[in-house]
């Protein structure tokens, strides 16, 4: 899209994705969250008021927003309707990724773009990297991050893995990869290693000085 590399990563849920995303940033990198911009996506009004003319004024809170654990509950498990709140919102983050990239493409701050997108691969929005890289954990860490950050169950979160691609097929996309089955300094080594293939030397020691102590995601 422009002059300046942007990388996606990709992985399981609760692989740690936000954790290699921090480390990037930290050495100078604009990160692009995609969870951010769908929660941006859901207080849409247009968006909303489709979303309740779908599912019903059950998928709303109190206070009028949508409750994304209700909606969840309506679309997981059932292709159908997760592909009709995908068709209602991913134009809308795509359009955004896409400005996200061009502002970042012009400001000198940055010297490298990240996108960090749960559906990167099943919403096509890799088309917008340069590179994919895959972070790994092992599930056991993945469900126990899973519980403790978003109070998701074994089931609950068997029901989204069911609605994106394997990980296997995610493994195969990947142009690199990096291992987050150890603690955040093993992270940030991979993280610079990967900066150095890249002919990013400056950016490793940007921030270098701060301390690599953040929590997982």
């Amino acid at each position: 899209m422009g002059t300046k590399p942007v990388v996606g990563l990709i992985g399981g849920m609760g692989s740690g994705k936000s954790l290699v995303a921090e480390a990037f940033r930290r050495r100078g990198a604009k990160v692009i969250s995609g969870d951010q911009l769908g929660h941006e996506a859901l207080r849409q009004p247009d968006i909303v008021a489709a979303v309740v003319d779908r599912w019903g004024p059950r998928v709303l809170e109190p206070n009028g927003t949508i409750s994304r654990r209700q909606l969840g509950t309506m679309v997981f498990g059932d292709v159908k309707e997760l592909r009709a709140l995908e068709a209602l919102v991913f134009p809308w983050i795509e359009r955004r990724i896409r400005e996200e990239i061009t502002a970042a493409d012009a400001c000198a701050e940055f010297g490298l773009i990240v996108l960090d997108a749960a559906v990167m691969l099943e919403a096509g929005w890799n088309k917008v990297c340069d590179w994919l890289v895959y972070v790994h954990a092992p599930r056991a860490a993945r469900l126990q991050r899973l519980q403790e950050q978003r109070g998701w169950g074994a089931k609950e979160v068997q029901e989204r893995e069911n609605a994106q691609m394997s990980l296997t097929a995610k493994v195969s996309r990947a142009d690199y990869a990096v291992d987050n089955s150890g603690d955040r300094e093993q992270v940030a080594q991979q993280v610079d290693d990967l900066l150095r293939q890249w002919g990013m030397v400056k950016m490793t020691m940007r921030n270098g000085e701060l301390p690599d102590s953040h929590p997982t995601g």
